[in-house]
């Protein structure tokens, strides 16, 4: 039968680990679960990080840099 995780050994500092270990007790969970947590945001992080850097592209090419210039935008459509 295929196991339905994935095993990896890696290095954590020494401060890392006990912050680490102590948030991991007093949230009741096991390492394993704080870290695939931590990885998991981490992830989706970079994804909106991405999309935004993308749409911010995008706007500025439509001559859009400031919030006034999307409420004009807005604005103008509502008309």
């Amino acid at each position: 039968m295929e196991r339905s995780t994935i095993q990896w050994t890696i290095s954590i500092p020494p401060l890392l680990s006990r912050a680490a270990m102590k948030t991991a007790k007093a949230e009741f969970r096991t390492r394993s679960e704080l870290v695939r947590e931590a990885l998991r945001r981490y992830l989706e992080n970079r994804t909106v990080d991405r999309i935004r850097a993308k749409v911010g592209r995008r706007l500025r090419t439509m001559g859009v840099t400031t919030e006034s210039d999307i409420e004009r935008m807005i604005d103008e459509d509502r008309v």
